[in-house]
């Protein structure tokens, strides 16, 4: 027989996907399948093995919908044919997320379990909208109530009447479709009418809104503003507060598209993510090592007679430390040989594989790099390793050799274009539902342009950002107009220059 695996019941979080926690996103880069419902986020399953089963479960009517059974049975099934799975739940799994009958089933079928907590959608939605549950002056007490009983339930379980001469703040989950009779029988049982009340619809999200009005007039302010759930009830004083730092935040409801690698362009949205913006990934390029060419390989067993080494990006670094790690060796191959690297990203970059960089231009682009790595040294007669892109030009290598510099030119990586499926990207472009372009190479650009109009572009509202002057150069080629140029040629000089067009 063969041995039993296990179920992990995750919380998933309120919305944002690193908002999970790191216990949660630790099991699911283990695990061989993840079962996960509509209110998980799908931006969490970057953290599962590339290999690990993925499968949907929502609870909705309709074509596609999973009842709590077929979800119970599902779960049996994977763990009992010995696999680690994932059942990851929107929030917190034990508030309101029927873990009881999944947990009962497991059980019963002898296979065990662990529950790790998520943080619960009623805190996450307040706290985003700036209310605060309790407070000493208007608060000290805070209630969790379901806006939807199980179906079929005879009678209620919520008392009413206590309810409505609650002293505190009162939750509601699940509510939306009931706004109106919950309103009505907590005003019926004795509360004022006039009490605050708010809803937080996409809590955390950067498309988050916020709904403020009366008991009495919450639910026609949420028809007028077309609120739909998944939305969070909170009423009391406490709903009163408009502590608005999510939606204060200088990019907040801004829809940016990054059109990097896949690694990069994580990096990327998460740094959208902390300004408030809403990152869609629309990978154009992927990085090819060339580290297993016979002129490569060759170059690292004379690495250390060159006198200088430059990383023009920080793909050029990964590429190359990736390679050294694989080889069982590390920084040590530089010896006495100094650094330079083409700006702050990828000196960044290399100080992760223990290396400070001793030359960073001021301005970064590889013919400033190449001008002022001349005035800060005497290249006449060094040798100087390029270590870089195959597709990049040869200006750097003609500028440090006017100089009187010897120089090889060694390709770490090449980039290829990846081919996407566009529709759903070229429906947002023509619904005007995208704010934002970003390009922060000529590669992306290029393999951007493949796949989408260039009128669709110039044509809209949609607005267009570079990271620098070659990037830009290459989208005027294509004959794409630049809206915003990054005065700092980083990902973070690029957020600058798009904040700066959005005050």
């Amino acid at each position: 027989m063969s041995k039993k695996g296990k179920v992990y019941l995750v919380g998933a979080g309120p919305g944002r996907a690193d908002l999970i926690t790191v216990r949660g996103a630790d099991v699911l880069k283990t695990t061989d399948c993840v079962i996960y419902d509509k209110l998980a986020n799908p931006a969490l399953l970057k953290f599962a093995r590339p290999d690990a089963e993925v499968i949907h479960v929502p609870k909705r009517i309709g074509s596609g919908s999973c009842t709590q059974d077929q979800i119970n049975k599902l779960l049996v099934e994977k763990a009992g044919s010995g696999q680690t799975v994932v059942r990851l739940k929107g929030g917190d799994p034990c508030i309101f997320g029927r873990a009881r009958q999944e947990l009962t089933a497991l059980a019963e079928a002898g296979i065990d379990f662990e529950i790790i907590p998520g943080v619960t959608a009623a805190i996450a939605a307040a706290e985003s909208a700036g209310i605060i549950l309790t407070d000493r002056d208007y608060s000290s007490q805070v209630v969790f109530i379901t806006g939807q009983e199980a179906e079929g339930k005879q009678k209620s379980n919520i008392d009413w009447d206590t309810l409505a001469k609650f002293r505190g703040t009162i939750v509601f989950y699940m509510a939306m479709g009931n706004l109106e009779l919950i309103a009505r029988r907590l005003i019926r049982n004795g509360m004022e009418e006039e009490t605050p009340a708010a809803v937080i619809a996409d809590a955390t999200l950067p498309n988050q809104k916020t709904i403020r009005a009366s008991l009495k007039q919450i639910t026609e302010k949420c028809r007028e503003n077309k609120i739909e759930p998944p939305a969070i009830v909170v009423i009391s004083t406490a709903a009163d507060a408009k502590l608005n730092w999510l939606t204060s935040k200088p990019l907040f409801g801004r829809s940016i598209v990054v059109t990097r690698d896949t690694d990069s362009n994580a990096d990327f949205a998460a740094k959208i993510i902390g300004k408030g913006g809403n990152p869609i990934e629309f990978t154009t390029i992927k990085i090819k090592p060339l580290t297993q060419t016979n002129k490569f390989l060759k170059t690292l067993t004379k690495i250390a007679e060159y006198d200088w080494i430059v990383f023009t990006s920080a793909n050029g670094a990964v590429s190359f430390f990736d390679v050294l790690q694989r080889l069982n060796r590390d920084a040590r191959v530089f010896a006495s040989t100094k650094i330079a690297a083409i700006g702050s990203e990828t000196a960044a970059k290399l100080t992760e594989f223990g290396i400070k960089a001793d030359f960073v231009p001021g301005v970064f682009t590889s013919k400033e790099l190449g001008k002022q790595l001349i005035s800060f040294a005497n290249l006449q007669g060094r040798k100087v390793l390029l270590l870089r892109s195959q597709l990049a030009s040869s200006e750097l290598s003609e500028l440090l050799e006017t100089a009187g510099a010897e120089v090889d030119n060694v390709p770490v990586y090449t980039i290829a274009t990846v081919k996407n499926q566009c529709s759903w990207l070229i429906e947002k472009i023509k619904k005007d539902e995208i704010d934002w372009l970003t390009f922060a190479s000529p590669s992306s650009a290029n393999a951007f342009f493949e796949q989408i109009p260039t009128d669709l572009i110039n044509s809209g509202n949609i607005r267009v950002a570079s990271i620098g002057p070659v990037t830009s150069e290459q989208l005027k080629n294509l004959g794409i107009r630049v809206d915003a140029q990054a005065a700092e040629h980083t990902t973070d000089g690029l957020l600058a220059a798009i904040e700066k067009m959005c005050k």
